[in-house]
């Protein structure tokens, strides 16, 4: 690497990590702030809470890292460019595509680091860090997948409620198939609602009614209530709503294959959490794209009105990312597609924004 290599890579390494720095510790004190009187009337151990804070480190850091990045291209360079160090550079001789090649390393670096993270390291923290709410905070309060349920008990009974209620412990419109090595239906239960009774530690059916076939025969019965057990437990076949983020790339694969044949229906949910990992270190170098981009350029208002074109159209981006995402996880649009148009729209303002620097 050349002098301007090092020299360009260094301020961007080193204002990123100044910006974590200053950022976390932050994040950290409002969080505490925010639940100390939680922690401390839950009782919540020393160590758990150090231990928590990593987690939250890990956690809250991998998400914000595109953005610290996007930020910290736009102050750096929006500095070099007031103290016409850009136009220095580029008078020298060297062209715009040569000025950017230490983004790109410096991009390079910092989205291997995140695709690590978010495949292996994230995950564990994750799961670390709500366990600590679910503990400590919310007191046994989980966040669950709380409608349209299905799952494959074993390989031939299958089960389906519409709706769930973790506080009440009572499942709506629950269905229980089971069928033969054949894969013909022999029996069928249904009940407006299906709820745990601890007390008893036994399920209490409302509105049941069981169909079993024999050959040609149907036998249907039928009850006002019915109370009665089952080898699973309700609230196991709800998984909590965070726990795509919980697993690391492998154990995500295995998950989403497991859901996939259980046909359960937020299944979308779980891919868009496999593709956004992948898509991480696309976005590092979209985003160092645009900020190049924009803060390259000295302008009137100086820095600060590159810092707040940058943020702007970081926000716009997490706007357009997250209107995509709903409509993977809710309305059914491809998770694939959904993490391709953001991407590609921001690519295309990317080399757009990068003509106009050139001029």
């Amino acid at each position: 690497m050349t002098i301007l290599d090092k020299y360009i890579l260094k301020r961007y390494l080193l204002t990123f990590t100044v910006m974590l720095l200053l950022f976390v510790p932050i994040g950290i004190m409002l969080d505490l702030s925010e639940k100390i009187a939680k922690m401390i009337a839950n009782k919540a151990p020393t160590e758990e809470i150090l231990y928590y804070y990593l987690n939250f480190t890990i956690y809250i850091g991998n998400m914000l890292f595109p953005i610290f990045l996007f930020l910290s291209i736009i102050f750096f360079t929006s500095k070099m460019a007031s103290n016409t160090e850009v136009v220095a550079i580029l008078s020298s001789g060297v062209s715009f595509g040569r000025f950017l090649r230490p983004y790109f390393i410096g991009a390079s670096i910092i989205a291997a680091i995140m695709f690590v993270m978010a495949m292996f390291i994230v995950p564990k923290a994750s799961l670390d860090y709500h366990e600590f709410i679910f503990d400590y905070l919310k007191k046994g309060k989980r966040t669950m997948v709380t409608s349209n349920i299905y799952n494959q008990l074993n390989k031939n009974d299958f089960l389906y409620v519409s709706s769930f209620e973790p506080a009440r412990q009572i499942g709506y419109n629950f269905v229980l198939e089971h069928f033969n090595d054949d894969n013909k239906l022999e029996y069928k239960l249904t009940a407006s609602n299906i709820r745990w009774v601890s007390k008893d530690s036994i399920y209490r059916l409302t509105g049941y009614v069981s169909r079993t076939m024999k050959d040609s025969i149907e036998i249907i019965e039928t009850r006002n209530r019915l109370d009665t057990i089952f080898n699973f437990r309700i609230d196991d076949l709800t998984p909590v709503s965070y726990v795509a983020e919980t697993k690391n790339i492998f154990e995500l694969n295995k998950f989403i294959k497991t859901q996939r044949k259980k046909g359960a229906s937020n299944i979308n949910t779980y891919v868009m959490a496999k593709y956004k990992r992948w898509a991480l270190p696309v976005t590092a170098f979209i985003l160092t794209l645009i900020a190049v981009s924009v803060s390259s350029i000295k302008r009137r208002g100086g820095m600060g009105v590159n810092l707040a074109f940058g943020i702007v159209i970081a926000f716009i981006y997490i706007f357009f990312d997250r209107v995509f995402s709903i409509l993977a996880e809710q309305a059914g649009f491809s998770p694939l597609m959904a993490i391709i148009i953001p991407n590609a729209i921001f690519a295309i303002i990317g080399l757009y924004l990068l003509k106009n620097a050139k001029r």
